[in-house]
């Protein structure tokens, strides 16, 4: 062993240790927690309104990426199939599997809220209720796909909007061939130099998560749960048995893969969903582990941008369920079978009106009013909205990943070994196509 590879080897163990990015996000939420407390328990005006724009801000800058990120990210995806042998079936098979998991999770939240009844007992009345500022409806839903320019959608980050024209370029493209290889090769490069700027964002989650979690402490505190305690632990817990029960099980039946490892190689993506609470935000990432877990990048950079924004467990199908028996008890209103029934179509064809923004208001109405429940109701729910987005979130990203692996197993394209190792190494630039710890740099060089 040569002197300068002695050295070499030596050096990292100089160094101060790494800490790991689950653990700087798990600071700071322990870390918000207490900033938050004392805010409001000591009525610290300064910290109160720090906690509320450092975490504002975190969401802005998430945001910010959201419109261009959506558009290239999926008319990327799609020309990207073109690579891929047996594209039609591949996302035939994805969609088919979005639909399946979705009415499973639709049906443990019905199930959910018809065990625990979580609107009665809580004192709230209809009179604690307020119509939401915007709403959705089928007739705004269906005519609201096709924008009326180019440029709103941007604007008004009208995410559904994008995702069209996004689409419509990307068929468009496929059909022209050698002619659009400017355009795509352009696109690419701007999706990365996106992603690129987005890791930066990302690496201020540990931060953001302080002002995020402080934020909705000082505004709420901890006596707005006791009112919401039932919902509460029925939207977690719904979302935990589509988590840690529905999806482990689809693995190990249908996937026929060690469930435990599908967790270590997406944890990555699950943690940081669920303190951004933006699945969009979160793409990157999630588009990344599951390339290592093993499912070809062809297949994942379409399967993962397009369930972004159409594949959603915790928003669009656990919660508008629950969301709907809860407001349906406090204004004494009964749901039959047909209601029950209505609850999971909207889940499965609605859930695109989510379009992986934090929040699902829009989905929520889209519910209450194909229901004909009070939208007055969606006004009960906002104060507690930001506690239950974050495992709504969480468990949308990990389905994201999910089917993609399900889909690849199925058809004989995942990469079991890489599957197998998927928590070898950590995440550290979703937009490197390479490892970039020094130690993996000293292996490849010798």
């Amino acid at each position: 062993m040569s002197a300068s590879a002695s050295a070499t080897e030596a050096k990292p163990s100089s160094r101060i240790p790494k800490v790991p990015f689950w653990a700087q996000i798990v600071a700071g939420l322990v870390l918000g927690v207490l900033l938050g407390w004392i805010a409001r328990s000591q009525d610290v005006a300064w910290l109160k309104e720090t906690l509320i724009q450092v975490g504002g801000i975190f969401v802005q800058l998430l945001k910010l990426a959201v419109a261009p990120l959506v558009f290239f990210a999926i008319l990327v995806s799609i020309t990207n199939l073109r690579k891929v042998n047996n594209a039609a079936r591949l996302a035939a098979q994805t969609l088919l599997w979005f639909m399946i998991t979705s009415l499973v999770a639709v049906a443990i939240g019905i199930t959910i809220g018809l065990l625990t009844n979580p609107g009665s007992g809580t004192g709230l009345t209809p009179a604690d209720g307020k119509a939401p500022e915007g709403q959705g409806s089928w007739i705004d839903f269906l005519t609201g796909i096709i924008p009326t320019d180019v440029i709103t959608p941007f604007t008004e980050l009208n995410v559904l909007q994008i995702v069209f024209m996004a689409a419509v370029a990307g068929i468009a493209a496929l059909q022209l061939g050698e002619k659009a290889q400017p355009i795509l090769s352009l696109s690419e490069s701007i999706l990365e130099l996106l992603q690129k700027a987005l890791w930066w964002v990302i690496r201020l989650a540990p931060i953001g998560t302080a002002g995020l979690i402080g934020k909705a402490i000082v505004n709420y505190g901890w006596d707005l749960l006791g009112k919401y305690a039932t919902f509460t632990a029925d939207v977690y817990i719904g979302c935990a048995l589509v988590l840690f029960g529905v999806y482990p099980l689809l693995l190990a039946t249908v996937a026929k893969v060690n469930p435990l490892q599908f967790f270590k190689g997406a944890w990555p993506a699950i943690q940081l969903a669920f303190v951004s609470r933006s699945s969009v935000g979160t793409m990157p990432v999630t588009q990344k582990v599951t390339e290592r877990l093993g499912v070809p990048k062809e297949y994942a950079s379409f399967a993962v941008p397009f369930g972004a924004t159409t594949k959603m467990d915790g928003c669009a199908a656990i919660y508008p369920a629950l969301a709907a028996i809860f407001i349906a008890q406090i204004f004494d209103v009964q749901l039959g079978v047909k209601e029950y029934l209505l609850i999971a179509f909207v889940s499965v064809i609605g859930s695109a009106a989510t379009a992986g923004l934090t929040g699902a208001t829009v989905m929520l109405t889209l519910t209450l009013s194909t229901l004909g429940l009070p939208l007055e109701g969606v006004g009960l729910l906002m104060a507690i909205d930001p506690i239950l987005d974050m495992i709504r979130t969480a468990t949308n990203v990990a389905g994201q990943a999910l089917v993609p692996v399900i889909v690849s197993a199925r058809e004989k394209i995942l990469d079991h070994t890489a599957y197998e190792n998927a928590s070898a190494s950590p995440i550290d630039d979703p937009a490197e196509g390479r490892e970039t710890e020094p130690e993996k740099a000293v292996v490849a060089a010798a």
